[in-house]
């Protein structure tokens, strides 16, 4: 087990009762969604983005997203079954090899899918895929990647709480950026590419510290390190540094936040922040 070497301390852990509770709620109303979207129907979702005052020229496209985004709550399967795994005294080694097997294989699925037109073709939901995904690797890939290194290198609790940055608070980002971005808050777009909005900056910053706040609810000052991994876990998609993927590289600078943050008030001296992530994560 890492916690010890992943910068929690003996006090830091949320129990195993909290997080099966957290994670439960969460792919629950998740589940709920799903079943109610059918329902709903495009006309439905489309009259409730228009009485939640999306403007009329948005409520196509945002419809849409929301469509598309739905699909990925499905990734909140991951932080359920890992904790279950765990609950049920499987060790972290044993979690990481099951998710880098199932990473290795889904990316050389979907590098094969870039490059074999049969395979292209026959793509499971290749209808979702973003135009410039079509013969890269898709989302898919590096939030598979994501996930894997986040739970290889980080404690459980923070490793989920990584991999919630990445699910609830880039989902919340996007659709609050396509339904109000410029609207609410009269500013130019901001980010990388100048395509990001402040108001998506800002719901996502929320949901990301909320949700880290929730699952770390036991323990004492958790609003410094939830504070820490929700402004990296933003700016991170905000920026996307090193022009890689978001999908990849949220939980993975969120969670170094959140290890950090929980290191600095583990110690509660004076320590240079590259000291403490290095022992963070060492």
């Amino acid at each position: 087990h890492r916690d010890s070497a992943m910068g929690l301390g003996a006090k830091q852990h949320p129990s195993n009762a909290h997080l099966t509770l957290c994670m439960s709620v969460l792919a629950g109303a998740a589940f709920i969604w799903f079943c109610c979207l059918p329902i709903l129907g495009q006309d439905g979702l489309k009259a409730f983005l228009k009485n939640a005052g999306v403007c009329l020229s948005r409520v196509a496209g945002t419809a849409q997203e929301i469509e598309r985004k739905s699909f990925h709550l499905a990734g909140l399967l991951v932080p359920l079954i890992y904790q279950g795994l765990l609950d049920r005294n499987f060790t972290q080694d044993f979690c990481c090899q099951i998710c880098w097997t199932i990473s290795i294989v889904g990316v050389s699925m979907d590098f094969a899918r870039t490059q074999i037109d049969f395979v292209r073709r026959n793509w499971p939901l290749g209808h979702i895929l973003r135009e410039n995904e079509q013969k890269t690797l898709c989302g898919g890939a590096f939030f598979s990647l994501g996930c894997t290194v986040s739970i290889w290198m980080f404690a459980p609790s923070v490793a989920m709480t990584s991999i919630l940055f990445l699910i609830l608070g880039d989902m919340s980002a996007a659709l609050i950026g396509r339904s109000f971005g410029g609207e609410v808050l009269k500013m130019r777009k901001i980010g990388r590419d100048g395509k990001k909005s402040i108001e998506g900056s800002l719901a996502m910053f929320t949901v990301n510290f909320l949700l880290a706040v929730t699952v770390f609810h036991e323990v004492h000052l958790r609003e410094y390190p939830a504070f820490c991994g929700a402004l990296i876990a933003t700016i991170t998609e905000l920026y996307e540094p090193f022009n890689l993927n978001d999908n990849l590289t949220i939980p993975l600078f969120g969670g170094l936040g959140l290890a950090w943050g929980f290191a600095r008030i583990e110690n509660c001296q004076s320590e240079s922040p590259s000291d403490t992530i290095w022992r963070a994560i060492m």
